[in-house]
């Protein structure tokens, strides 16, 4: 009977590579000496690895027998990082070059786009549109489903634990979470109500991280869910993505161990990717759902504009839908802003406030972002809140399999841009969904009173203090 490493070595030769390891691994000697400790699907991804131009992975690699262990798990890893990424690592590492070649060269992401004002409703509340509005957002409700992205700790803010868990007011001390399920379900047995005879349970997913997953679902299982029946949340774990080490988008090895790839967070985007992969929206859309609304971590007043929002889309036929708040000129918020190119591509999407001036300014708008006769900028600011009719966002999906268009932004060490600071990776946000839209999807926006909509926890009491 043949040792272990012999068997391996055959069956690695049953791959059509040598024992020694291959013509494909010459480039890569430490690797091409440890082939025989790998799986067929483990030789495939170091396959992957060298044709993009990530050798550097393995040089450090000893000899059989030492670190065994060790270089399988690096694979594993890999296998993670290949398999929560849409299309791949691969992918990731191609897309990595041209965003960084393009960050290098300092190319304008809105080159050869003009800005211009979308349409929109522009709401007042408890005049006669709005309770209209509200009461159809309500009895569409029962149709909706609703998505939280909670993968954020809540450091910045000076507290330890997940930001879901932060207390929404001092009175009760009643926690984000507990909020949004008891609204989730108010709006359940309102909605249930205008339709008579109605059992129906509004689905409700989380998107969490490897920081808050085990925290949020410690939560909700404390606190019997706070009331929720445990069928109606589903909890999607969203991956990190590795890091980039330098403008070829070389991977960057974890400084405290050699045998894994640094990584750190993706963005809020992911939730696009994950709804997509878990089938989750597939089962919505057979069990009636027509909306999908997403809201972020630590806004206490969003459910006071959810519905009349909601009433907005159901009524004006909105694919996507973007809640907003009227914004200052300058203000540090994104503007939603209608973007139309050279070419006659159009797209209605958030333009972050620190663009939005120079794309002004360098489109003949010499004032840039100004003011005008109401006082606030034309432009409403995005307080990211989405609502998605499904069967559109289900169709567009299927050609994307929920990737989001991505930026990176590197701290270069100066203004040559050859070196980083420090590791950087792709990023992507979930109000970007709509810039791959075709020109005939219906985008709007919903503007509602900031006291009203919108109170995000951003700061700690210090700072808040002095603002």
């Amino acid at each position: 009977m043949a040792s272990g490493v012999h068997a391996a070595a055959d069956g690695v030769a049953a791959l059509g590579i040598s024992p020694a390891g291959g013509e494909w691994a010459g480039p890569c000697p430490a690797l091409r000496r440890n082939l025989h400790l790998l799986s067929h699907d483990q030789v495939e991804l170091a396959k992957m690895l060298l044709n993009e131009g990530q050798g550097h992975l393995f040089e450090h690699w000893p000899e059989p027998g030492v670190d065994d262990d060790k270089k399988k798990s690096f694979f594993d890893q890999v296998c993670r990082l290949n398999s929560s990424y849409p299309g791949g690592l691969a992918a990731y590492i191609q897309n990595a070059k041209k965003l960084l070649a393009e960050s290098k060269a300092g190319q304008n992401p809105y080159d050869g786009f003009a800005p211009s004002v979308p349409s929109g409703e522009v709401l007042t509340f408890g005049d006669d549109n709005f309770v209209s509005l509200e009461a159809a957002g309500v009895k569409e409700a029962h149709n909706a489903a609703f998505v939280l992205v909670a993968g954020g700790l809540g450091e910045r803010l000076g507290y330890k634990g997940i930001k879901v868990a932060l207390p929404r007011e001092t009175t009760t001390g009643k926690c984000f979470l507990q909020h949004y399920i008891e609204s989730i379900l108010a709006l359940q047995e309102a909605s249930c109500k205008m339709e008579g005879e109605c059992h129906t349970k509004i689905p409700f997913a989380i998107m969490t991280s490897d920081d808050t997953n085990a925290l949020t679902i410690k939560l909700l299982e404390s606190n019997s869910y706070f009331g929720m029946e445990p069928s109606q949340v589903k909890i999607l774990k969203q991956e990190k993505v590795a890091c980039l080490a330098d403008n070829d988008a070389r991977l960057a090895l974890d400084p405290n161990d050699k045998y894994k790839i640094q990584t750190k967070p993706h963005g809020h985007g992911d939730v696009h990717s994950l709804l997509y992969s878990s089938g989750l929206l597939e089962q919505w859309k057979n069990t009636g759902r027509r909306w999908v609304l997403f809201f972020q971590d630590t806004n206490g007043l969003l459910f006071n504009a959810i519905p009349s929002a909601l009433g907005v889309s159901a009524t004006k036929g909105y694919n996507v839908n973007s809640l907003a708040v009227p914004r200052k000129a300058k203000e540090a918020i994104g503007g939603i802003t209608k973007l139309t190119h050279v070419d006659g591509r159009t797209m209605v999407i958030n333009v972050e406030y620190n663009q939005l001036d120079p794309l002004l300014r360098a489109t003949g708008h010499p004032d840039g972002d100004a003011n005008c006769e109401t006082g606030y900028s034309p432009y409403p600011g995005n307080i990211n809140q989405l609502i998605l009719e499904l069967g559109p966002y289900i169709e567009e999906l299927k050609k994307t399999h929920g990737a989001i268009s991505e930026f990176v932004n590197p701290k270069y060490t100066d203004s040559t841009k050859t070196a980083f600071k420090s590791s950087t990776r792709l990023e992507c946000m979930m109000q970007d969904y709509p810039k791959t839209l075709p020109p005939t999807a219906k985008v709007g926006f919903t503007v509602m009173d900031s006291w009203l909509a919108y109170a995000p926890v951003k700061n700690n009491p210090e700072d808040a203090a002095k603002v």
